[in-house]
C-alpha cells in the first residue's frame, strides 16, 4: 500500500501472503494501498501495546509465578519487536527499501496469541480479579484488531481467534460453571466482529475501486483511451522540473490530423471517431517507454517523449508521421488516408512553463503545416 508518501512491500512469505490476501479480483494497486494500512493507525497500535503491557505487568505483580511472569516478557519482547520492525519499515518505505512486511505481520499475529495465553493463564488460575482484567483486556484489543486490521480480513479472523479462543478454552476446563457462558458467548462475538471486518474490507475495496476508477476517468480521454489534456499538463509540468533540475529531457510532438474533416464530413462522426481511435492506438503502440500519449482535443494528439541518450527527435518525428499516414480501414470497409503535421518543442529550452512548450511546440505545428503539411519542424 502507498501511505503518505510511502511504499510497503508484499509479504513474500506462503502464510503471510495467505494472511494478507484481500479477496478475489483485488487490482494489484488496491493491494498495495491495503497493505499500507496494516503500517497506519498508529494511536490503535500505540493504544494496543501500552495496554497489553500495562495489563500483563499489573498481574504479574499480582501474581510473581512463572506463568504470568512468562507472560509479561512475551508482551515486551513481542511488542518491542513490533515498534522496532514499524519504525524500520516505515523508515525504508520512503527510499523504496523492503519493508519486512512479513516479520510484521508474523509478529502482529504472535502478539494477539500472547493476549490469549495471557487470558488463558488469568482464567485457570482461578483469581477472578486477575482473569476479569485479562478477559476485558483481550475483549477490547478485538476491536482494536478488527478496526486496525480490516484491510487483512483473514489476518483479523486468525488474530482474534487467538486472543478470545483461549479463554474460551480455559472457562471450559477451569472449575467454575458460570464460566461456561464465555465459551458460549464469545464464540458469537468472534464471529461477529470477523464478519464486520469482512464487510469493511469489501467496502474499502469497492471505494478503492470506484475512487481509482474516477481518477482514470478524471485524466482519460473517453474516446480514445489516451491521456486526457489534464493528465499532460501535470506531467508536462513534472517534465519541466525534471528539466529545470538537469535530472532529465524531454521532447513534446504536437500533432494535427490533415485532412480529418473530409472524413468526417464525408463518412459521419462514427468514421471520424473510429478514426481518432486508430489514430490514438497506432500512437500508444509507438511511443517509446515512458512517454505518454494524449489526445488534447478534436484531432489533436500530443506525445512527451523523455530523450535517452542516442534518441533522434527528428527522426522519430518522420517516423510518427509514416505511422500515421498509413491507410485506415474503417468500420463498414470505410477507407481513409490523413496526413499529419507535427510541431516538436524541447524541455528544456522552449520555456519555463508548461504552457511556453505548449506554445512553442504549436508555433512549431503551425510552420510545418504552412510548408505545406504531412511534415515536422522543431520549434526555434
Amino acid at each position: 500500500m502507498i501511505t503518505e508518501g510511502r511504499v510497503f512491500s508484499m509479504p513474500q512469505w506462503p502464510a503471510t501472503r495467505w494472511l494478507a490476501d484481500a479477496g478475489k479480483d483485488v487490482p494489484h494497486e488496491i493491494r498495495v494501498a491495503l497493505i499500507a494500512g496494516l503500517f497506519g493507525t498508529l494511536p490503535i497500535f500505540f493504544g494496543g501495546v501500552v495496554n497489553s503491557i500495562m495489563v500483563a505487568l499489573v498481574i504479574a505483580l499480582r501474581r510473581p509465578e512463572p506463568l504470568f511472569q512468562l507472560w509479561l516478557g512475551l508482551e515486551i519482547a513481542i511488542c518491542l519487536g513490533r515498534l522496532l520492525v514499524l519504525a524500520a519499515a516505515r523508515r525504508n518505505a520512503r527510499h523504496g527499501g523492503r519493508t519486512h512486511t512479513d516479520l510484521y505481520l508474523l509478529l502482529a499475529v504472535m502478539w494477539a496469541a500472547s493476549v490469549g495465553y495471557g487470558g488463558f493463564i488469568s482464567i485457570i488460575s482461578g483469581d477472578w480479579v486477575i482473569a476479569t482484567l485479562s478477559c476485558l483486556s483481550a475483549a477490547a484489543m478485538v476491536g482494536g484488531i478488527c478496526f486496525r486490521n480490516f484491510g487483512a480480513p483473514r489476518m483479523t479472523a486468525v488474530m482474534i481467534t487467538l486472543t478470545l479462543g483461549p479463554c474460551c478454552l480455559a472457562a471450559l476446563i477451569a472449575d467454575e460453571p458460570v464460566l461456561w457462558l464465555i465459551f458460549i458467548q464469545a464464540p458469537f462475538y468472534l464471529f461477529s466482529m470477523t464478519m464486520a471486518s469482512y464487510r469493511l474490507n469489501r467496502m474499502l475495496v469497492t471505494t478503492m475501486r470506484a475512487e481509482r476508477e474516477n481518477e482514470r476517468r478524471a485524466l482519460q480521454d473517453s474516446l480514445t483511451g489516451l491521456a486526457n489534456r489534464s493528465a499532460l499538463l501535470a506531467a508536462i509540468d513534472a517534465a519541466i522540473g525534471e528539466g529545470r533540475a538537469g535530472r532529465a529531457a524531454y521532447a513534446v510532438y504536437y500533432l494535427d490530423l490533415d485532412g480529418f474533416k473530409a472524413v468526417n464530413d464525408t463518412h459521419g462522426h462514427a468514421a471520424g471517431d473510429a478514426l481518432l481511435r486508430a489514430v490514438g492506438e497506432r500512437l500508444e503502440g509507438l511511443k517509446p517507454h515512458g512517454a505518454m500519449a494524449a489526445r488534447i482535443g478534436g484531432d489533436e494528439f500530443v506525445l512527451l517523449v523523455p530523450l535517452a541518450p542516442g534518441f533522434d527527435v527528428t527522426a522519430f518525428g518522420h517516423q510518427v508521421i509514416a505511422t500515421v499516414c498509413s491507410p485506415y480501414v474503417l468500420p463498414s470497409a470505410v477507407q481513409a488516408r490523413i496526413g499529419t503535421s507535427l510541431g516538436i518543442a524541447r524541455i528544456p529550452g522552449h520555456g519555463n512553463d508548461t504552457a511556453a512548450v505548449l506554445h512553442a511546440a504549436d508555433r512549431a505545428l503551425y510552420a510545418a503545416k504552412t510548408a505545406g503539411g504531412s511534415r515536422c519542424a522543431q520549434a526555434a
